[in-house]
């Protein structure tokens, strides 16, 4: 089956948006995930990293480069808890149905 231009799947009847205004499709959320495990994660492959570079006994540049991105990771871990509290309060703000754990 060919494939449809935007003009032609907005003509074709069949489309499941076809016909309704574009204030009444449904808003698309964007995505808002928690950013504390991207953090921790990151945090925890420097130090894995580190190790295994340790037993490995590789160049000395490597080990600093490893802990390097571990304690950068700390103040990356910082900015993600105060991310992720305003995240649950913007949230509570524009879903009411969601509620927000007392800290």
């Amino acid at each position: 089956m060919a494939e449809l231009s935007p003009a032609q799947r907005a003509a074709d009847p069949s489309s499941e948006t076809a016909g309704v205004p574009p204030a009444a499709r449904p808003r698309v959320e964007p995505l808002d995930p928690p950013m504390v495990p991207f953090a921790v994660a990151g945090m925890a492959g420097f130090a894995v990293a580190g190790v295994v570079m340790l037993l490995a006994g590789a160049r000395d540049s490597y080990l600093w480069t490893c802990l390097a991105g571990f304690l950068w990771g700390i103040p990356g871990l910082l900015t993600m808890l105060r991310h992720d509290a305003n995240r649950r309060r913007r949230r509570a703000l524009t879903h009411p149905s969601f509620t927000v754990d007392p800290d």
